[in-house]
């Protein structure tokens, strides 16, 4: 199982986050066990045909369900939201979402449909990546800098 948990174990529905580099990490929903294996349900264009790299996206994406440790070793259940936003119940809407996305493809894209914007619409019914909004509040002021001074 995992190592940087913040707590023993994750339960179906929770949001696990997988720390990639110093500022992005991957994202899923917790499915619970088959047979004993853990499994996570996350967007992912890892075997993508045709992918974009230079805009960020990547098509024929899709949502997969694989057992947690070829996600990632190293996880943390991250439910951000849950003070804000209610998280639907697994077993009647997250499940059934997750089991009707699978196989389907999906267009990712970096700012607007990423792997933390897929699993925060399956726990909460709303896209939201606080990872790029990080990123977005460091880059806007530098960007509108250069545009007053013209330079871009």
């Amino acid at each position: 199982m995992g190592q940087a948990r913040s707590r023993q174990k994750p339960f179906p529905g929770d949001i696990l986050e997988f720390p990639r580099n110093k500022f992005f990490s991957h994202f899923g929903i917790y499915y619970g066990e088959r047979d004993g294996v853990p499994y996570v349900a996350h967007l992912t264009c890892r075997d993508a045909e045709k992918k974009l790299l230079l805009f960020g996206r990547a098509l024929r994406s899709e949502v997969k369900l694989d057992p947690l440790d070829l996600v990632g070793r190293k996880y943390k259940v991250s439910n951000m939201m849950d003070e804000d936003h209610p998280p639907k119940d697994f077993y009647s809407v997250v499940k059934p979402s997750i089991d009707d996305m699978m196989g389907k493809d999906v267009t990712f894209d970096i700012l607007f449909h990423n792997s933390e914007h897929q699993a925060t619409f399956f726990r909460y019914g709303i896209k939201k990546s606080t990872q790029i909004e990080k990123v977005y509040a460091q880059i806007v002021p530098t960007w509108k800098e250069l545009f007053e001074k013209k330079k871009l």
